[in-house]
């Protein structure tokens, strides 16, 4: 915008000031030569007309009034000033000149010439070329041309106009000097007013192109936020599409462990009390109490299996509880567990965080570990948890023999359980494996957490 409003207000400008420049020019110069010519007039017509008859009823100028004219304008100051003169008559008739060739002569009125004869003084600056300028263009100076009309003393009539050329060489350089300050003077005016309203422009369009790159970043920013919205609902529209199914493989799941375990040895507890050895009354004490014992043992392994189980179902207390808390708990559970030692190394600030993401946090490391000590052997286990930037990264590693992750099916319960469960939350799942172990990551941001040290 200040590229085209330069281009456009240069021209403008430019063209302002010629046209302004002209016209002011133009009124100076005729205001300049008209004060001049008055005061020429004035001083000449102060003069001549005390010399002059009565030019109403006069058509001749007697010879008295001609030699007296002759010596007015042929010596001192006037003569030293007016280079010729004429006296004209309204018909036309040259009355008196300086040049006698003319006397007597009539010429057809010029347009000058009527205007004089109107009452109006007229005063141009040129280089004579009429007809009867023959002795000025002689001259070869410029000349300052004035008509004075002259009136009758009672009545205010013009009854003749005097014609004089007044030598004007200074008066030329003044007029150059009026000229030049005048085009100086609009020049100076528009190129003030021009960069003066130019400096608004450009500053006003730096400021639509600042608030244009600021609002083109922002809309940036929200397409990004929407991109990311977009894929937080593709996420959880797949997390919700797959809790139902994961639901039901848990259930399976549940129902297989409570049916390879417990029920099996409730179901040998139940063969061997309908045993005869039991009901048979000359069943021996001894061998009665070997079949009982047999019987507490195997319902005390069912006990355990199934408080093994609901212990994996269900969370400790960690709602009161801070991310280092909930680490350590799940960490120190599974060695409680499993008797397999794990090291445990945690960021120097804990964070108070919601707890979905604490159930998260919680399940994740439970199962990774579960996992390790399962294919792994618990061979090696580290729980690592850092902070950096408001973003909680957990790793689990372990120095089992690993496995190909691109075998791992997408419907297996624990790795596609964390990947939905973190990436419900926002959060974001990786897994990595070799055979010098695996190690598996979860990230998440700390959104509106309270950090403590």
């Amino acid at each position: 915008m200040a590229r085209r409003f330069l281009l456009a207000g240069g021209v403008v400008s430019i063209a302002a000031a010629l046209v302004v420049g002209a016209l002011v020019t133009t009124l100076i110069e005729a205001a300049v030569t008209r004060n001049s010519a008055a005061t020429t007039a004035m001083y000449v017509d102060g003069i001549i007309a005390p010399l002059l008859p009565d030019l109403q009823t006069t058509e001749v100028l007697d010879d008295i009034t001609s030699r007296t004219l002759d010596e007015t304008f042929g010596q001192g100051a006037l003569g030293d000033r007016v280079i010729s003169f004429r006296l004209w008559r309204a018909d036309g008739t040259v009355l008196y000149a300086t040049d006698p060739s003319m006397i007597g002569r009539r010429f057809g009125l010029n347009e000058e010439l009527q205007r004089a004869f109107s009452g109006k003084l007229i005063a141009e600056f040129e280089r004579p070329d009429e007809e009867e300028s023959i002795a000025e263009r002689a001259a070869g100076i410029p000349l300052l041309k004035i008509y004075n009309p002259i009136l009758q003393p009672w009545s205010g009539e013009v009854v003749a106009v005097s014609e004089f050329y007044e030598v004007a060489e200074g008066f030329e350089e003044s007029l150059w000097e009026a000229r030049l300050l005048s085009w100086a003077a609009v020049a100076a005016v528009v190129a003030v007013f021009f960069l003066s309203l130019s400096a608004i422009v450009v500053r006003g369009s730096r400021t639509i192109d600042d608030q244009k790159a600021a609002l083109t970043e922002r809309v940036a920013e929200l397409s990004n936020l929407l991109e990311q919205n977009r894929e937080l609902h593709r996420r959880a529209q797949r997390a919700s599409q797959r809790a139902t199914a994961l639901n039901e493989s848990y259930l399976r799941r549940l129902g297989a462990d409570l049916h390879d375990g417990p029920a099996q040895l409730v179901a040998y507890a139940a063969l061997r009390i309908d045993s005869k050895t039991l009901v048979t009354p000359d069943t021996p004490d001894a061998v009665r109490e070997v079949e009982l014992s047999a019987i507490k043992a195997r319902l005390h392994e069912a006990m355990e299996e199934i408080r093994a189980i609901c212990r994996g179902l269900i969370l400790p207390d960690i709602e009161n509880g801070d991310l280092h808390e909930v680490i350590t708990r799940a960490v120190n559970a599974h060695v409680q567990r499993t008797g397999s030692p794990v090291a445990l190394r945690l960021s120097d600030v804990a964070c108070e965080l919601s707890p979905s993401a604490k159930i998260t946090i919680y399940r994740f490391v439970q199962e990774a570990l579960n996992n390790g000590f399962r294919h792994g052997g618990g061979a090696g286990q580290k729980v690592r948890q850092t902070l950096d930037d408001n973003e909680i990264t957990v790793e689990v590693e372990d120095e089992g023999p690993g496995f190909d992750v691109e075998k791992v099916k997408p419907e297996g319960l624990g790795i596609a359980g964390l990947r939905e469960r973190i990436e419900s939350i926002g959060g974001h799942f990786s897994l990595k494996s070799s055979t010098s172990g695996t190690t598996v990551c979860m990230t998440l941001r700390a959104e509106g957490a309270e950090f403590t040290q």
